[in-house]
């Protein structure tokens, strides 16, 4: 997986096992790995430290105990993820306590959840509390099925996206591959703001810095830009 994202274009990646009830998250155990990995890789692309923080009481208990330990490289954003059928009614309480911590949650692929395809005004009111929004790049070109295709592509004219990533699970089905994704925002939003989507967004969250969103999304790109984030 690590030499077909490098192949194809990609320089860092983030590594987000799961941390659910199934799936016990360990951070140690993780940079552990990461560390096998990128002396058996020499490090390309370069690995960097997260987790898949599904939400839940126990597990947001945790975060705001020790954040450092599920965020991107121990810094400031959390790659969140809801349940396909229930977004709890706490979630924006939990996002202002958050933001006390220093916390900044990545909503990880509205587009392929069910009840938040349909609720792009809460993804707008989570934003507006400082949360970042990322879709899944084979979501623009409908792997993940028509309703997830045409709400990625919605969230995006509507300017509810911050980050493009591959959500990778294999070399087949769920490749670590954005090369796709690159040329297919690159004719339909423009050079601008495929790069600030693949590049420049996530090498702010990988460093712990700001993020930008483009003010909007016509075809071609205006030349316009707000600041989100922490």
């Amino acid at each position: 997986m690590l030499k077909m994202a490098a192949d194809t274009g990609t320089t860092d990646i983030v590594a987000t096992p799961h941390a659910d009830l199934r799936f016990k998250f360990d951070a140690e155990l993780v940079a552990e790995r990461i560390r096998e990995l990128a002396a058996a890789t020499g490090n390309v692309p370069q690995i960097h430290s997260g987790c898949d923080f599904h939400f839940s009481l126990e597990n947001v208990q945790a975060a705001l105990a020790n954040p450092s330990q599920f965020t991107i490289n121990g810094l400031s954003y959390l790659m969140v993820e809801f349940a396909d059928n229930f977004i709890p009614p706490s979630a924006e309480d939990v996002f202002r306590e958050f933001a006390i911590h220093g916390i900044v949650p990545v909503i990880t692929h509205p587009e392929r959840n069910p009840i938040l395809q349909g609720s792009h005004e809460l993804l707008r009111k989570w934003i507006q509390l400082g949360c970042l929004v990322q879709v899944t790049a084979q979501s623009l070109t409908g792997r993940f099925g028509k309703a997830a295709n045409r709400t990625a592509w919605a969230l995006l004219r509507k300017s509810l996206v911050h980050v493009v990533a591959s959500d990778a699970h294999d070399t087949e089905q769920r490749p670590p591959r954005l090369d796709r994704a690159c040329k297919i925002l690159t004719a339909e939003m423009g050079a601008e703001a495929a790069s600030l989507l693949l590049e420049e967004n996530p090498a702010a969250v990988i460093r712990g810095e700001r993020v930008w969103i483009q003010a909007a999304v016509p075809s071609p790109p205006k030349k316009k830009w707000f600041l989100f984030g922490q």
